[in-house]
């Protein structure tokens, strides 16, 4: 009996040790670069000192301390990470659409580390991403903030330690579009009002049944039945949650800008926001935030107006405005996306930088750690050749927490296919390439038959 209790001590040893392992933290010193801070400016021919995955100096002439790596900078860029806050790599699913309101769920289960995609983001300079749920619920789960720590085999490394809790909601053709094809309510965009009134009205009550009875002296009282449901909204409406909501045309965003109001809930962001510009002046009087596409639109028939101005728009009104992805493709030049704000709105470097750093921490409730170049803040830092919002860029190296996790000089999991110039090409006859085109479009067939409920983005 003894050695068995040794043994399960030893155990339970092991096992606490397992889940309080940290990331791993790197010591740099970045030489003779040009650093673009995001908020004190362009400094050149400057010097970067990371310590224990921060950024511990920032000046001319740094030395670098015993056993600290020196990496030579001169004449390249570096800038805080890029993050995305809107992302679907790295997840196993998307949406969870059995019902319109499913907040019990969360992306932190299907988190997949392996996913190359991560990789890919990485050689972009993107070192954060939100990983959302999808749009097929009025209500959908909640989301992950993310770190990209390639490499790390346990999907509890890639988190983002300490953001905020952040949840999907979705109005529009999605999820109406979704209930019909489900048989579920509400499938039409006035139904998506009173959905969100009626499911907030009933978290309002849930808490105040909890409240009754931890208030209550009487030992014999029964505890209300606990719905994490019905949790996860009464913590919406205590600003606990931070609500990022799928969302195209004005009269729908100023809907749920009155929906937020009468129930007191202080943070939203509004994910794609087309029609945002319409509604600038009223998303800056709530404090109400936007993460934009620089120039997607018109791909379906809700998101027919737009205009590559929406983000210069929304930022001269006053409202916090990111440039995102919600792509794994897309992710990769996340820097010229930004680039674009500037051509249509006549932005500062540091304005459309901010876009794609600063901006998407603050939606993110993560900009203490990163989103500029500060003492302090998470070493999360892109270095790049050229000028980012140069057509000419290319990121060059990424790091996050100071260590280094994509190099394009020594690149073996690199995932590039190089083609020989000098290799022959096998002939193709006319059968063949009629019978391959024949077999791709039966695949296709089944696969979008099978799938376009649950690849609603």
């Amino acid at each position: 009996m003894k050695t068995k209790n040794i043994l399960l001590s030893l155990l339970l040893v092991l096992c606490t040790s397992a889940f309080a392992q940290e990331a791993p933290k790197g010591d740099v010193l970045f030489k003779g670069g040009t650093v673009l801070t995001i908020t004190n400016g362009a400094l050149e021919n400057t010097d970067v000192l990371v310590r224990d995955g921060k950024i511990s100096r920032i000046g001319k002439g740094l030395r670098a301390p015993n056993g600290v790596e020196t990496v030579d900078i001169t004449g390249k860029f570096l800038m805080p990470g890029i993050i995305d806050a809107h992302s679907h790599i790295a997840g196993s699913a998307i949406n969870e659409g059995t019902s319109q309101v499913t907040a019990e769920v969360s992306m932190e289960d299907v988190v997949d580390p392996y996913d190359v995609s991560i990789y890919r983001a990485l050689a972009g300079g993107v070192t954060s991403i939100h990983l959302m749920h999808g749009s097929a619920n009025v209500i959908g789960g909640q989301n992950e903030t993310m770190k990209l720590r390639w490499g790390q085999t346990d999907p509890d490394m890639l988190r983002f330690e300490g953001a905020p809790r952040t949840i999907k909601f979705a109005l529009g053709e999605n999820p109406t579009r979704g209930a019909r094809a489900r048989g579920i309510q509400p499938q039409s965009r006035m139904g998506i009002e009173m959905m969100l009134r009626n499911s907030f009205s009933e978290a309002q009550e849930y808490e105040k049944r909890w409240k009754a009875y931890n208030a209550s002296k009487d030992p014999k009282k029964v505890a209300p039945e606990y719905d994490l449901r019905m949790q996860t909204l009464v913590d919406i409406l205590n600003g606990e949650v931070l609500v990022h909501c799928h969302s195209y045309r004005a009269d729908e965003i100023y809907m749920l800008l009155k929906v937020f109001s009468d129930f007191n809930i202080p943070r939203l962001t509004f994910q794609h926001a087309n029609e945002a510009y319409k509604v600038a002046p009223e998303l800056a009087a709530f404090g109400a935030t936007a993460s934009v596409f620089a120039d997607w639109w018109a791909y379906k028939l809700e998101v027919y107006y737009s205009t590559a101005y929406n983000a210069a728009i929304l930022h001269e009104n006053g409202v916090l405005t990111s440039i995102n992805s919600d792509s794994g493709e897309l992710i990769r030049h996340l820097f010229h996306e930004a680039a674009k704000t500037q051509k249509y709105g006549n932005l500062s470097d540091d304005e459309a930088l901010a876009m794609i750093t600063l901006n998407p921490a603050k939606q993110l409730g993560i900009d203490n750690r990163v989103g500029s170049i500060e003492v302090g803040k998470d070493a999360d830092i892109a270095i790049f050749d050229n000028h980012p919002l140069s057509i000419y860029a290319v990121p060059q190296m990424t790091f996050v927490d100071g260590v280094k996790y994509f190099d394009i000089n020594n690149d073996k999991a690199d995932q590039r296919i190089y083609i020989d110039p000098e290799s022959s090409i096998e002939e193709v006859t006319l059968f063949e390439k009629m019978d391959y085109n024949h077999r791709c479009m039966e695949g296709a067939a089944i696969f979008f038959g099978q799938n376009l409920i649950n690849h609603q983005h």
